[in-house]
């Protein structure tokens, strides 16, 4: 990153969106270890386009890019490319963002929460979508096992760890920092992850 690159901060358990230009380059930090990230890339030109975690599955017939690879819209159309990873390479795209009727349903009431915090950060650009997509979580550990299991555990990435996508088209990114703290998935302890925004 050079003198232009500006930086975002995501506070723990809350959600921050930023604009992105075509070609520039935005890289997560994982600034403590063992957070995860919940991320949306939606379309700054066409809200009704955005980063579609199982058309990427589906185009790629992976789990997950592999860098080098682009995730895709709904349309199947590259929207972001997945340009590098230097955490253990861990990363999911089955699960919803954490939600209040998830917490509710283990006594947890008025929890802070991903697809809250989603809506409210994505208000904040000027988007409005008919649905919450899912998204992909950076760094959460929870790869299938054989039989199908999903089990989360604690985020295998460390502090100062970070994976950068390039945009292949101008965007609204929105990034959440995962506020579970009553599961393993972040070490049960949310922390702030950093969002670098830059040319490539």
């Amino acid at each position: 990153m050079n003198e232009t690159a500006r930086s975002v901060t995501v506070p723990a358990r809350q959600g921050r969106a930023f604009t992105v230009a075509a070609g520039e380059l935005v890289t997560i930090v994982d600034v403590e270890g063992h957070q995860v990230g919940d991320l949306w890339v939606i379309d700054a030109a066409d809200h009704g386009r955005w980063l579609s975690t199982s058309h990427t599955r589906d185009r790629l017939d992976r789990m997950f890019p592999r860098p080098g690879e682009s995730f895709t819209d709904q349309f199947g159309a590259p929207i972001a490319e997945f340009t590098a990873d230097d955490s253990p390479g861990r990363h999911d795209m089955l699960f919803p963002p954490c939600n209040r009727w998830l917490y509710e349903s283990h006594g947890l009431v008025d929890h802070p929460n991903c697809h809250d915090n989603f809506l409210a950060a994505a208000a904040s650009a000027g988007v409005t979508l008919p649905v919450v997509p899912d998204p992909v979580n950076l760094f959460q550990n929870s790869a299938p096992e054989p039989d199908g299991t999903l089990n989360v555990l604690p985020a295998a990435s460390a502090a100062g760890d970070s994976v950068a996508l390039r945009l292949l088209r101008p965007a609204v990114v929105v990034l959440t920092s995962c506020s579970v703290d009553n599961w393993p998935t972040n070490n049960k302890n949310c922390t702030p992850l950093l969002a670098l925004i830059g040319p490539a």
